[in-house]
């Protein structure tokens, strides 16, 4: 017991200096894409940090907290409790200002997704589209889930023109998840599974190179991982940039972008 805390410590220290941004919106955003991505970067002794348009304190999907529909569809009770956790910190209560970020003290991004309509001010936002460019090519550690990689496929490359996905393998939320979770809710909520006329998938998919380079993952209907199993989960891991589908991967879209974080940290090893 004792060597596995030591072992866990020296993982935590290779971290202790290191900082991650996670952008987000004024509200919609996923509770379960932006508490669990936290709280494991936190344990890990990362520093997160949240920023927002304004520098407003964002609030999540509320229907994600009572459940979407009959008390369904919303984060579980692990997520929950993290999330009430983050609230109450100063990283989450004081954002800096998306304008106002200096993408080259940051070791890392985060992109959490979300599907209500509040998500449209961060996927469509140019300014933060600029930064997560400028970041790009520092060749740091990028991680997105679901909706969070639409920014990506939008953001251009400074040299090319192209998306920044152009040349990369992703996954995002697959069109089979967002087609079922309207078909069952839009007689109650409407558009609220949309985001947008055409499908996330549809969209990040144009953005590359060739089809192939999108990957779906098996068919998900419910089953989602969980800090100690990660058999339903799922995500694709091409270099320093991980994604993930849907909240149902976040602990292992976690664990991996940490991997890559350690990794990206490692001191350089003197030449003999």
């Amino acid at each position: 017991m004792l060597a596995a805390r030591e072992d866990a410590a020296a993982k935590s220290d290779t971290l202790a200096e290191v900082k991650v941004l996670m952008p987000l919106p004024d509200r919609d955003f996923d509770v379960t894409e932006v508490a669990v991505p936290w709280r494991l970067l936190t344990d890990a002794g990362v520093e997160v940090v949240f920023a927002t348009e304004c520098g407003d304190v964002p609030r999540c999907d509320p229907l994600l907290i009572d459940g979407v529909l009959f008390g369904q569809l919303g984060a579980a009770p692990e997520p929950l409790a993290y999330y009430r956790d983050l609230e109450q910190t100063s990283a989450f209560r004081e954002p800096t200002r998306w304008a106002s970020l200096d993408v080259e003290r940051f070791d890392g991004i985060v992109l959490p997704g979300g599907h209500a309509p509040g998500m449209k001010q961060y996927l469509g936002a140019t300014v933060l589209h600029r930064a997560l460019s400028d970041f790009w090519k520092l060749e740091r550690p990028v991680g997105a889930i679901c909706h969070g990689v639409l920014p990506l496929a939008r953001a251009q490359a400074a040299d090319t023109g192209r998306s920044l996905l152009f040349d990369r393998a992703t996954t995002c939320l697959p069109k089979y998840m967002e087609r079922l979770a309207y078909g069952m809710t839009f007689w109650k909520l409407g558009r609220y599974y949309r985001t947008y006329i055409d499908y996330v998938e549809d969209e990040v998919r144009a953005a590359l190179r060739h089809p192939e380079q999108f990957h779906r993952g098996p068919l998900t209907l419910g089953a989602r991982g969980t800090r100690t199993d990660h058999r339903p989960a799922f995500v694709v891991e091409n270099g320093r940039y991980v994604s993930a589908r849907w909240p149902g991967d976040a602990y292992l879209f976690a664990e991996r972008f940490i991997d890559r974080l350690r990794s990206s940290n490692q001191p350089a090893v003197a030449p003999r």
